[in-house]
This record gives structure tokens, C-alpha cells and sequence, in this order.
């Protein structure tokens, strides 16, 4: 039993181990496709710098576009790594290690890259100052500022604990294989961890603490994310179930961000023996609840509001349900959300492939539902004028282009610098798994003090194997 344990362990270490040391060429030109994206969002950005807002397709009455989608699917996108990592810790599940790694890459990258659009929708980057040095108070703009800060710092940290032995692996066992750069990095993150009781016992308290206190923080943000809109007064955002709503949206895109990338880097880094297809059904699991959740906000929402159609009420329901944003509207309903809960419900479907399907109409319906709050909140009009239109320029194509190629290249980056599974959450699995199936001698077997007499275990009948 040692012999076959250590060897899935070193079968571990070699697999996670070797993409950190070993570049392919199919690497190297995704680096540098997903690169020539991000500068050329760059370039329209800089266009945007020198001309102004009025290169982009908004104007007075449809004042947020885009950006603010992006800024606002990014942030939910967020909540896939650290809440349901430490929810997962939280309630143990013994399937989470393999998972949790990646998920909590995805909500660092995706808060650094969702926290660029506001700066970027404001128009002029010196403008970005006066948020700290003038902001109000009252302001649910500047909460969400503080809010987005205190989650990214604490991401941060909850990334980067558990990464400490596995950093002290990649020191140990790379040698000189590995970058000069990268044996100094590794030396230095590692922080001199030698895999001591005493490290461990601190390492894990560490880690209690920050999935405890993570978790409010996480359910925070995107609640005052929702409060930007809630407290405008605009008549489709005028709800009191919009925090809960945007959270439980954020949760159900956020796990369909892991299902996809976890799907990418299985493939990439040739990680098939240790995610496994239970890992993805387990997590369509999850997404399957999500939706059912979010198709309760939605009834919720449209049938309270449609009650009543008071004020300008049946200007946004015609818009969404029979006219200019019905299409987009219909798919974020059926394609987003009763599809891929069918897919889960239904034994069949409920495969690999079908919870990578269901993921991606996730995705695409998530964001096509910010789009819709977004834009055809703003497009109702406050006044009896004409509803304005909204058609993005290519200026903001190619930002958006930009932003989604610079959260996979930071993506793809991360996984060639550090191990992409918790190789030592891993390893004690599999200890904690070879300890349960050794046999115990007789003489192991811890007898209740009414059950035990003599002779060997296997003259005691069902007693001596139901204390074992």
C-alpha cells in the first residue's frame, strides 16, 4: 500500500511540476495571439485617451455601456474563486482540492481586470484621483471602491497561503530545471517553509480565519455592486432584492467560469488522473441549484414589477419581452438558465460534455443579463422623449476584446509559474485515503468495552468488524 500511495504522489508532483519547467510551441503562440489582442486594446484605448467618450456609442441618456457591463460581469465572475473555495473548505468537501486552486486564480485575475473598466469608463485616467481625494460618502460608488479594495487584498492572501508549500516544492524539487528568475522567486515566496508541525499548525489556522472572514466579504461586494443601480433612480433598477440577486448571478457565472477553466487547463497540462469527470458533474451540481435560484429572482422581479406596471414599467417590459432587446432577453432566459438547469436535471446529459455546455450558455446568458441592466435600464426614458439607442463603436469591441484576452493571459502566465492544483491538499487526501484502506491487525482494532472477547478479530463475528 506505501509503494502504490507514494507512487500517485510522484505521479502528482511530475504532472503539476512539468508545465512549470516545459513550454511547448502551442503555448508560446497563444502568449502571443492573446498579447496582440491586448495591445490592440490598448491602442483603442489610447484613441479613446486622446478624443474622448465621443469615439464610444454612449451619449447623455445611455450613459453606461460596455464598460460597466464588463466591469459589472468581471466582479460577478470574481465570486467562482474565493466564496466557493471557502465554502467548500468550509463545509469540507473532500472533492474541492483538486478545484480550489484554479477557482481562486480566476478571482484575483478577474477582480484586477473588472476593477479597470470604471477607471476606463470614466474617460479621462486623471479623473481617477478625485475618487479618493473628493469622493462623497454617500456615495454608493465609493463604497463599492472600498469594498472591491478590501476583497482584492483579501483574495490575495487566500491565494497565496495555501500556495506556500507547494512554492516550497517548486524550490526543492525544479533544481535546475527552472529559470534563475524563477528559483529566486520561489525562494523568496516560499517564505522558508520547511513543512514543520509548527508551520502547519499556523498555515491552517491562517487559512480558517481567512475562508471565515472571506466569505462576508465576497456576498459584500457584489451587494454593493447591485447598489449603484438599486439606489438610482431609474425605474428597472428600482428593487429591494437586487443584492441578493447579483450575488446569487455571481455565484452561478462564477462556477461556470471554473467548469470552463478547469476544463482548458485539464486539457493543456494533461491533468485527466487527478480532475476527473466527478469533479466537473459535482460542480454542474452546483450550477444546476444556481439556476433554479436565479429563475426565482427573475419571476420574482418581472412578475412583482409586472403586478403593478407603474411609472415607466411597460416601456422596459415591451422593450424585453416583444421589441428592441427581446432576442437577447429570451436567450438569457431559456438559453441561460432553464437549459442548462435541463441539462443537469436530465441523467443523460448530465456528462463532461454537458456541464461544459451548460457553462458556456451560462456564461454568454450572464452577460448578456448585465447587458440587459445596463443598457435597457438606461435606455427608458425619464422624460416623454424618444428611447435613445445604444450600439458600441469598435473602440469598445476592442477593449472588450482586450480585457477578456488579458484575464486568460494572466491566466495562462499564473499556470506556467505556479502548480495549478494544490499538490499538498492533494497529497494529504491520498494519505488520509491510504490510512483508511490499510487493514487493521487484532491488535489495532479498538474494541468497545462490551464488545470485546477473546480470540482473533475473525472468530468475533459482526462485532469485531463493526468497531473497526
Amino acid at each position: 500500500m506505501e509503494k502504490v500511495t507514494e507512487s500517485r504522489r510522484e505521479a502528482l508532483e511530475r504532472t503539476v511540476l512539468r508545465p512549470l519547467v516545459h513550454t511547448g510551441k502551442g503555448y508560446r503562440l497563444l502568449v502571443g495571439f492573446l498579447l496582440l489582442v491586448v495591445l490592440w486594446g490598448a491602442y483603442a484605448y489610447s484613441t479613446q485617451i486622446q478624443n474622448g467618450l465621443i469615439v464610444t456609442g454612449m451619449r447623455d441618456r445611455i450613459s453606461w455601456g460596455f464598460y460597466i457591463v464588463l466591469f459589472v460581469f468581471f466582479i460577478g465572475i470574481s465570486h467562482a474563486g474565493t466564496l466557493i473555495s471557502a465554502i467548500l473548505r468550509v463545509v469540507k468537501a473532500q472533492w474541492r482540492t483538486p478545484v480550489t486552486r484554479m477557482a481562486e486564480f480566476i478571482t484575483v485575475v478577474a477582480l484586477s481586470v473588472g476593477g479597470l473598466m470604471p477607471m476606463i469608463d470614466l474617460g479621462r485616467p486623471d479623473r481617477i484621483p478625485n475618487l479618493f481625494l473628493f469622493g462623497r460618502w454617500q456615495s454608493p460608488i465609493l463604497w463599492d471602491l472600498f469594498s472591491i479594495t478590501t476583497y482584492l487584498t483579501g483574495s490575495v492572501i487566500y491565494l497565496y497561503l495555501p500556495l506556500i508549500p507547494d512554492l516550497a516544492l517548486c524550490r526543492d524539487r525544479l533544481g535546475s530545471e527552472a529559470a534563475g528568475w524563477k528559483k529566486a522567486f520561489y525562494r523568496a515566496a516560499s517564505l522558508g517553509w520547511q513543512g514543520t508541525d509548527r508551520q502547519k499548525k499556523y498555515l491552517n489556522i491562517a487559512l480558517k480565519c481567512m475562508m471565515v472572514l472571506i466569505i462576508p466579504v465576497a456576498v459584500s461586494v457584489h451587494t454593493v455592486v447591485s447598489w449603484i443601480f438599486a439606489m438610482t433612480l431609474r425605474e428597472p433598477w428600482n428593487s429591494t432584492v437586487f443584492g441578493a440577486y447579483f450575488v446569487a448571478g455571481a455565484i452561478f457565472s462564477g462556477i461556470a467560469a471554473i467548469i470552463i477553466v478547469m476544463a482548458i487547463l485539464r486539457r493543456a497540462f494533461h491533468l485527466e488522473a487527478h480532475i476527473s469527470n466527478r469533479h466537473f458533474i459535482n460542480l454542474g451540481y452546483m450550477l444546476g441549484a444556481f439556476s433554479l435560484i436565479m429563475l426565482y429572482f427573475n419571476a420574482t422581479e418581472y412578475l412583482v414589477t409586472g403586478y403593478k406596471m407603474a411609472g415607466e414599467a411597460p416601456v422596459h417590459f415591451l422593450q424585453l419581452f416583444f421589441r428592441e432587446y427581446a432576442p437577447f432577453f429570451w436567450f438569457y432566459i431559456i438559453g441561460g438558465m432553464v437549459i442548462p438547469g435541463l441539462i443537469i436535471l436530465v441523467p443523460q446529459t448530465r456528462t463532461f460534455a454537458g456541464v461544459l455546455v451548460a457553462s458556456g450558455l451560462v456564461l454568454i446568458g450572464m452577460w448578456l443579463e448585465r447587458f440587459i441592466i445596463v443598457v435597457a435600464g438606461l435606455r427608458v426614458p425619464l422624460m416623454p422623449y424618444e428611447p435613445a439607442s445604444y450600439f458600441p463603436s469598435w473602440v469598445e469591441w476592442s477593449v472588450m476584446a482586450g480585457a477578456f484576452a488579458m484575464f486568460c493571459l494572466v491566466i495562462a502566465i499564473f499556470a506556467k509559474l505556479v502548480p495549478v492544483i494544490a499538490v499538498w491538499e492533494v497529497a494529504e487526501q491520498y494519505e488520509e485515503h491510504k490510512a483508511k484502506e490499510v487493514e487493521l491487525t487484532p491488535e489495532q482494532v479498538t474494541w468497545p468495552r462490551w464488545g470485546r472477547a477473546a480470540g482473533p478479530a475473525s472468530e468475533q463475528g459482526p462485532t469485531a468488524g463493526g468497531t473497526t
